[in-house]
């Protein structure tokens, strides 16, 4: 004897199938005449900024003071003179030594890091002039694989000291990068060596170098070159440090104070020895060549600073 017939056999479906589902409207889509990328979203404060306005204060946020990244050729204009430029192994490129490859290999990565930035490698060096005083630059440009810094980069790093050596000119370094480039493995550790020990000459010739440490400097560059400098000198609330915070908790099983790896904390700490604004960075560099290269002055500038001469 059959029983009662279910719900299922009644309707013909299971619970939702008698249930049609209403068609939903599809809305019209909306013309915006606003040009992309007229404003831009401030990390620091989450304010929305006019582009125009933001470049125009060197990337700085009028709200709350929070300095954006640069590139390094951005970097480059914010310190050295207009025109003085000289920049060479500019075509200087990275190979492939280790045939890495994880997601995709290692040199597809370099080809593509290179069609969105038109850089050969995280580093720009060259000579130039600052209030018409002469120094040989680096600069790590962050949109590069993280700045990361691999044989090319420190190699650069390295010429740009030899040649600050050579000319006596001070040597001024930009760090801008996540560490050491994994790709390269134990080659870009090396180059933590390269530099330190091409900067030891530097130290006892008396030849200066300025570290300029931008946010984030961490990893192998902040473990050698870049805490290295006669003058340390940091942006804002910049990140620095060797390893990430989240990573130094879990070793030592505590929590960090607030504010931990920041400029502020490093140079509370003695980490560094100045904190500069973005405005203030060239100023700041020609008052430290001047005092630690007086024969770089003209003669008539060198009597006004000394009276006595």
């Amino acid at each position: 004897m059959k029983g009662p017939k279910s719900s299922t056999e009644i309707n013909g479906a299971g619970w939702f199938g008698a249930v049609k589902s209403p068609k939903l409207k599809t809305q019209k889509k909306q013309v915006s005449n606003t040009p992309v990328g007229m404003w831009k979203k401030c990390i620091g404060c989450g304010d929305i900024v006019q582009s125009s306005k933001l470049k125009e204060n060197l990337s700085v946020c009028p709200y709350c003071d929070h300095h954006s990244r640069l590139s390094g050729y951005e970097r480059l204009g914010l310190i050295i003179d207009a025109g003085s430029f000289q920049e060479w192994a500019a075509n200087l490129r990275t190979k492939n030594p280790l045939k890495f490859v994880d997601k995709k290999p290692y040199d597809e990565r370099l080809v593509a890091a290179s069609e969105k930035t038109d850089l050969a490698d995280s580093a720009i060096c060259g000579l130039g002039t600052i209030n018409g005083l002469p120094v040989s630059i680096g600069v790590m440009d962050f949109s590069f694989m993280g700045g990361s810094m691999g044989a090319v980069t420190g190699e650069k790093m390295a010429q740009a000291m030899e040649i600050a050596l050579e000319k006596k000119i001070p040597a001024i370094i930009v760090s801008c990068s996540g560490g050491a480039r994994m790709q390269e493995g134990l080659l870009s550790l090396m180059q933590m060596a390269k530099i330190s020990g091409v900067r030891k000459k530097l130290r006892l010739a008396k030849v200066p170098y300025f570290s300029i440490l931008t946010d984030p400097t961490t990893g192998g560059v902040a473990a050698s070159f870049a805490m290295q400098g006669d003058i340390n000198i940091a942006e804002p609330k910049a990140l620095i440090g060797f390893a990430g915070p989240r990573v130094i908790e879990q070793s030592i099983r505590q929590i960090l104070p607030e504010g931990f790896q920041r400029s502020e904390f490093l140079l509370e700490h003695g980490f560094l020895d100045r904190i500069v604004h973005r405005h203030d960075l060239k100023q700041e560099l020609t008052f430290f060549i001047e005092t630690f290269c007086p024969h770089l002055l003209p003669v008539v500038k060198t009597v006004e600073n000394n009276p006595a001469l």
